[in-house]
């Protein structure tokens, strides 16, 4: 039998200790935004990993620790990086989970849990992998290490720092970035950039207390109608972002990137199925043009919005207090902190100095080179698992800290995963298919052995 075969009886025949190890992991709550559980999750990652012969550090932050992770390989000249990270979203809202969010459940060949796409299950597919590597081999064919964070659902506040100042310790040749998955019609996917992000909460504050409307409402300002038109005029119903020099800096795709999009799959209608949407904006139809829209396109989202009484029933008050979370996804080669001053500058400009902008989190986009020969090494590793290789995509829509990764480290950033479209990720009923997670585990497995046999 070869390797692979080795490899890959012994993932089909130990798959159920893994879904074990994972179950227990997500159980765990670990939610960045609440605090819940976070110093205890990042003891648990610490202790899968030294059973795996890992040397650990638990590296402290002004937030949640970071968790780093090494152990030698047959071929010392060669680092493999994975960067994943134990935080999850919040579980809420609850009413419409199932099952407990925090009480993973198995139903008709997925397992369901807050966190177990993202990044649970990502991990221990990767933990699995290795797992085989070292049944079947005896050691590990390349050196490998973790960086595994507890900040990515709040935008990976303290990583940056993080990564400058261990730079040397997290040295690596390349890296696995934390998601991967498969498309619409289980194509692999291979992604390979990430948009950036400036998230802000803009709020004012327009007198000391909520008030009777009818007794002040004709008098007093409202804090809810003076932030309303702030937003509206941050972007226009053209959909276009009114930010001075906003599009100064964007970078428009490349000849090779929409050579690549044009080569995609149109998934347009099974997206709006998905959502309920029966149209897309701004007259786009599919296709190409769907996807330059999605990835290539900078955006400004109101993300929530809050003033006055939320309850049940009436109740007659004039908002004192407003704030909305608004976020600006950007595409290379914009700037986060660039947009935040913009930001300032625009409200200013319209009259809104009394609007408070408070800034919960920003990223620089990211954006690898489609031919580059890692990426195409974990591109073709895919074709044994999956009948076909991955499929290359420029960037994702959403976005992480894959810019300090690759600015500080140097590294190439390749996506392997177990995510499909209905995993559900950030929403109610999270989950994974058994079948994906075993075909990312082997997939994993087959990058490690193909890195660590390479060339430098």
């Amino acid at each position: 039998m070869t390797s692979s075969h080795h490899l890959d009886r012994y993932l089909e025949t130990h798959l159920d200790e893994s879904i074990a190890e994972l179950r227990q992991f997500c159980a765990q709550p670990s939610v960045a935004a609440q605090n819940w559980g976070i110093a205890e999750t990042a003891e648990m990652t610490a202790a899968m990993l030294r059973q795996r012969g890992f040397q650990v550090q638990i590296l402290p932050t002004p937030g949640s620790p970071v968790v780093f992770a090494e152990r030698a390989g047959r071929n010392r000249d060669k680092t493999l990086l994975f960067y994943n990270h134990y935080d999850v979203q919040p579980p809420e809202p609850l009413d419409l989970w199932e099952t407990p969010p925090f009480e993973p459940t198995l139903r008709e060949g997925k397992l369901y849990a807050r966190g177990v796409s993202d990044d649970k299950g990502q991990l221990t597919a990767r933990l699995f992998a290795l797992d085989a590597l070292l049944a079947t081999e005896g050691d590990l064919p390349c050196n490998v290490k973790f960086v595994i964070e507890g900040e990515e659902e709040i935008g990976s506040i303290h990583l940056e720092e993080t990564v400058r100042t261990h730079a040397d310790l997290f040295a690596a040749d390349a890296c696995i970035w934390e998601f991967g998955g498969v498309g619409q019609n289980d194509e692999p996917h291979q992604i390979m950039g990430m948009r950036g992000i400036c998230y802000v909460e803009l709020s004012v504050r327009t007198a000391d207390v909520d008030t009777h409307s009818g007794l002040t409402g004709g008098i007093f300002p409202n804090a809810a109608w003076r932030l309303v038109w702030a937003l509206n005029t941050l972007k226009g119903p053209d959909e276009r972002i009114r930010l001075p020099g906003f599009y100064d800096d964007v970078q428009p795709p490349s000849p090779r990137d929409l050579e690549l999009l044009a080569a995609l799959p149109d998934p347009s209608e099974a997206y709006k199925r998905s959502a309920g949407v029966k149209n897309f904006i701004k007259g786009i139809q599919g296709g190409l043009e769907m996807w330059k829209a999605a990835l290539f396109d900078p955006t400004c989202t109101i993300c929530g919005l809050s003033a006055g009484y939320q309850g049940e029933g009436s109740k007659t008050v004039l908002p004192s207090h407003a704030t909305a979370k608004v976020d600006f996804r950007l595409v290379p080669n914009q700037n986060p902190n660039t947009v935040l001053r913009q930001l300032r500058q625009h409200l200013d400009a319209h009259g809104f100095h009394d609007v408070q902008i408070r800034c919960l989190g920003g990223e620089f986009p990211v954006k690898m080179d489609p031919d580059d020969p890692f990426i195409n090494l974990v591109v073709e590793a895919a074709r044994p698992v999956y009948g076909q290789p991955q499929q290359k995509i420029p960037l994702s829509g959403g976005s992480g800290p894959g810019y300090v990764f690759h600015h500080y480290l140097g590294v190439p950033i390749a996506t392997a995963g177990i995510a499909y479209p209905g995993s559900n990720i950030h929403a109610p009923n999270e989950n994974i298919r058994l079948d994906l997670y075993l075909k990312g585990a082997r997939h994993i497995a087959r990058v490690v052995s193909a890195f660590g046999r390479a060339s430098a």
